[in-house]
Formats: C-alpha cells, sequence, structure tokens
C-alpha cells in the first residue's frame, strides 16, 4: 500500500470519527495521525528486518507524539487514538480493525512470556483512559474496557470489563461497534457490592431490633407471671 493511500486513510478515520474536528485541517496536528503515519513506515522497515532504522522512526514518533508503537505490532485499518499521550503498544501486539484507545493505555508484557508477549485486540475494541492489557491473550471483538481497568486474562466478544484486576461485568449479544464510545455508562461492580452490603446490613439491623421487642415483650410477660 503506497504512501498516499495511508495519508488518506489516517485522515479520514480522525475525521469521521472525532466530534472535536471543526476544520479538515485540525487532523494534521493530531498525534494519533502523526505517529500512525510513521508507524506504517516503520513497520514496512521492520517486516524487512532493517530493526535500527524501524525503531528510530518510532522512538522519534515517541518524542514528538506521546505515542510509542512498537515498530514490529502488527495494526489493522481505522486506529483511533484519541489524545493518545502515553500509549504505549508492544512489540507482538496485534490490534483488529476500527479500535479506539484512549490516552494513558498500555499493551504490554507482563515479563514472564517469551514469544507472543503482548495482547490481541480484535475488531471493534473500545480501550478507556488509563487501561492496561497485560499478557499474551485476546479481547474478542466488540468488546470495552472500562478507565483504569488492568485486564490480565482472556475477554470473550461483547464483554464490558472493568476493575482491577479487570473483570467481565457485562456479556449479551449487543453488538458494540466503535462509534459507540461511551467511557461514562459501564457498569460498576464495586458500587453493587457496596449497595448490597448496605442493604444486607439494613436487614441485619432490622432483624436485631424486632427480636430485641420479641425478647422485651417475653421478659414483660414472665414478669406479670411472677406476679
Amino acid at each position: 500500500m503506497g504512501f498516499l493511500k495511508y495519508f488518506k486513510e489516517e485522515f479520514q478515520v480522525i475525521q469521521e470519527r472525532d466530534p472535536a474536528i471543526h476544520s479538515p485541517w485540525e487532523v494534521l496536528l493530531y498525534p494519533s495521525f502523526r505517529v500512525m503515519l510513521k508507524y506504517r513506515r516503520a513497520h514496512k522497515l521492520y517486516l524487512k528486518k532493517h530493526y535500527f532504522l524501524a525503531r528510530w522512526i518510532s522512538q522519534r514518533a515517541a518524542r514528538k507524539t506521546g505515542i510509542e508503537i512498537h515498530p514490529g505490532a502488527t495494526i489493522g485499518k481505522g486506529l483511533f487514538i484519541d489524545h493518545g499521550s502515553g500509549v504505549i503498544i508492544g512489540e507482538t501486539a496485534v490490534i483488529g480493525d476500527n479500535v479506539t484507545l484512549y490516552q494513558g493505555v498500555t499493551l504490554g508484557g507482563t515479563g514472564k512470556e517469551t514469544g507472543k508477549r503482548h495482547p490481541t485486540l480484535c475488531d471493534n475494541v473500545m480501550v478507556s483512559a488509563g487501561a492496561k492489557i497485560l499478557g499474551s491473550f485476546t479481547i474478542g471483538e466488540n468488546s470495552k474496557i472500562g478507565a483504569g481497568s488492568v485486564v490480565l486474562r482472556e475477554v470473550p466478544p461483547n464483554c464490558t470489563v472493568v476493575g482491577v484486576p479487570g473483570r467481565v461485568v457485562k456479556r449479551n449479544d449487543v453488538r458494540v461497534t466503535w462509534n459507540t464510545m461511551d467511557q461514562v455508562h459501564l457498569p460498576d461492580p464495586v458500587f453493587d457490592d457496596i449497595e448490597t452490603l448496605k442493604r444486607e446490613n439494613t436487614e441485619l439491623v432490622n432483624r436485631v431490633l424486632e427480636l430485641e421487642r420479641e425478647l422485651r415483650f417475653l421478659k414483660k410477660e414472665k414478669k406479670d407471671e411472677v406476679l
């Protein structure tokens, strides 16, 4: 694929998917746009085993954009990195089509694996701000990773994951595509657990009060019988 085709594709991705765009010229200023053009060039060099030159290009791009993409990573069409500062994509990471990453996302390794060390993100995955996905496993298509989550194991398709460590809190047949970019209205399992404990505590308190009333009544009856 030629440079011009890459240029048009990356330009269109940002123009269509960022509501903050008011002028097409703004796309040229986006870190995501600039780093992806550099990545495509560096990746070609990496595949030809020109490792030093590939890393030189990617490291220059990282310094200028705050987005570090190893030239060995495999990235499909339509990757959108919103804001982008602090994003890290490891060497053996594989990213499908129409994936969205927000700032502070890490697609990293655990340090315990060899060979394929980084995660695979299938098509239409969204990873919210500050999330970390660490290890060689797959995030299924159409899944969402909540902000600040730390994901350490495989996620099936069509799931929502939140928490540290990340756990699936929603799984259904509703398709979640790249244009559904809601990072706010995600389930909160910790809040749900706290609410459950509060309800159970209220029930226990009411039961204790009821037992105390029954005990006082029994004592009164016994006292009346003695008299």
